[in-house]
């Protein structure tokens, strides 16, 4: 990974707030959606997340954005009383993982999930390799992913998705897988700070960012 506030090597000098504070400040960057974070979302990205979310054509074409491919047109959202959106069924095909997908996730697959989905805008569009675990993220009771799309249906919004819309939704994905990712260091750092079990000897997954080790 690239050298960043987020990898550290702690030794037994360091503190279990050190850890906790690391982590914190890595769900902070990812959660904070204005913000590129490097890795995930910009720069050389790690290989975990680099076929995640690709937007591509069906027929491996050009996209075109003004030829109404970013159309969403799937039924992922519709209008209700009162004005307000309610979700869809959409459209997404569940499948197992290209041998260049499962080999970019390497041990990461585990935590993803063990299969993946094509995420369509329309017949002729779709957002490549939604990992099973990334599509089912929730926050505040709401799957993030779906919720967002909810608002973009093209009966609802008016208009296509802009290019910048459509690469937010790839860098989404990339997000959550990320957030998916530091699961494990999390609940060990959670554990550590009631006192119910001690950090173990080493706490290391590449993606997440953070390696602990200690005597």
């Amino acid at each position: 990974m690239g050298a960043d506030l987020f990898h550290h090597t702690f030794t037994a000098s360091a503190t279990l707030d050190t850890l906790t504070a690391s982590l914190g400040r890595r769900v902070a960057a990812l959660l904070d959606t204005e913000t590129p974070v490097p890795d995930v979302t910009a720069g050389s990205l790690d290989p975990e997340f680099r076929t995640v979310g690709v937007i591509r054509r069906v027929d491996g074409g050009q996209l075109k954005s003004d030829g109404g491919d970013l159309r969403v047109t799937a039924g992922w959202g519709h209008g209700g009383q009162g004005g307000v959106t309610m979700p869809g069924k959409g459209r997404s095909v569940e499948r197992a993982y290209t041998a260049e997908e499962s080999e970019a996730l390497g041990e990461g697959r585990a935590l993803l999930g063990e299969t993946t989905r094509d995420v369509f805008l329309n017949p002729v569009a779709c957002w490549r390799n939604v990992p099973a675990h990334v599509w089912d993220y929730t926050l505040g009771g709401y799957q993030v992913m779906k919720k967002w799309l909810s608002y973009r249906e093209h009966a609802l919004l008016g208009r296509d998705l802009s290019p910048n819309e459509a690469r937010e939704v790839t860098a989404m994905a990339r997000r959550l897988a990320a957030l998916r990712l530091l699961e494990p260091a999390l609940d060990a750092s959670y554990q550590a700070v009631k006192g119910a079990a001690p950090l173990p000897q080493r706490l290391a997954f590449r993606t997440v960012g953070i390696v602990f080790s200690r005597p």
